[in-house]
């Protein structure tokens, strides 16, 4: 299962790179708008994310009309080679997918709240499927339950769209989308950064540490 990071601030991308656990990225207009500046503006922060990512990077279109979605598409994936547009779950979208996945630009659809937006997706060309599972949880639904029913559905009619996991909170919908068979995740750096930890690997770490001063006093490895 690939990691993205869902972010448009470049030092995060930079750390997660550092990390070894970068695959890609997503960004969206709120994220943009957190990272730019009077100096740096929309353009200049995803030219940067580009260049420094080592995989995709979905930019999302802000028009909700199909001639519009399709022109800004085309002049997000003239950016890079690896940037995918990020279009919404609408029936414009569908028909802005369909055009853009004919002239072989890569579409992530996004906003899909359930199994049905992301077949339509899938049949209108989309490479990538964006489910909200937080979201859903957030009004007492399992947002996890529709990323089951979309794997089921895209290998029943083996469907090569790849299921991405958007609105990830926690670890835990980390490893569930990873037993689900899930392509890929996307996910803050906050969430990235708790997936190591574990209070018995603390644990463990210390004392280690503790039993070695018995050894060596000063701390000093002595190779």
């Amino acid at each position: 299962m690939k990691i993205f990071l869902d972010t448009a601030n470049v030092e995060e991308i930079k750390q997660a790179i550092g990390y070894g656990l970068l695959d890609g990225v997503t960004t969206n207009p709120s994220l943009v708008a957190k990272s730019a500046t009077k100096e740096r503006g929309f353009v200049d922060i995803v030219k940067e994310i580009l260049r420094i990512t080592p995989g995709p990077v979905s930019i999302e279109v802000v028009a909700t009309d199909y001639e519009n979605m399709v022109k800004q598409g085309l002049k997000i994936a003239a950016l890079g080679d690896n940037a995918v547009v990020k279009i919404p779950m609408t029936l414009d979208g569908l028909r802005a997918i369909k055009t853009l996945s004919e002239k072989q630009i890569k579409v992530n659809c996004t906003l899909i709240f359930n199994p049905i937006q992301a077949l339509l997706a899938a049949k209108s060309g989309a490479e990538y499927v964006s489910p909200f599972v937080g979201r859903l949880d957030d009004i007492g639904e399992d947002g996890m339950a529709i990323i089951q029913q979309i794997k089921t559905i895209f290998v029943n009619y083996d469907i090569s769209t790849k299921i991405l996991v958007a609105s990830i909170r926690n670890p835990v919908h980390v490893l569930r989308s990873a037993v689900l068979g899930a392509d890929v995740v996307t996910l803050p750096m906050d969430v990235l950064q708790k997936l190591p930890s574990h209070p018995k690997t603390d644990e463990g770490l210390k004392r280690f540490l503790d039993d070695w001063k018995k050894v060596s006093p000063d701390g000093e490895f002595p190779l």
